[in-house]
């Protein structure tokens, strides 16, 4: 049980990292790319709490 939450943390850790990367990438204006940051890492944050049992 232990192992399949680790797992879940670490895959939802590695998206958040690939989205970030790839919203670097992406052509637009610094103030987007911003923006785009926060909510990525808001959502990333929410998700982990889910798999901590917070929410």
């Amino acid at each position: 049980m232990g192992t399949s939450i680790l797992i879940s943390i670490l895959i939802t850790f590695l998206v958040i990292v690939l989205v970030l990367y790839l919203i670097g990438m992406l052509p637009l204006d610094a103030r987007a790319k911003q923006i785009a940051r926060i909510i990525v890492i808001i959502i990333g944050i929410v998700s982990l709490l889910k798999y901590i049992a917070v929410f």
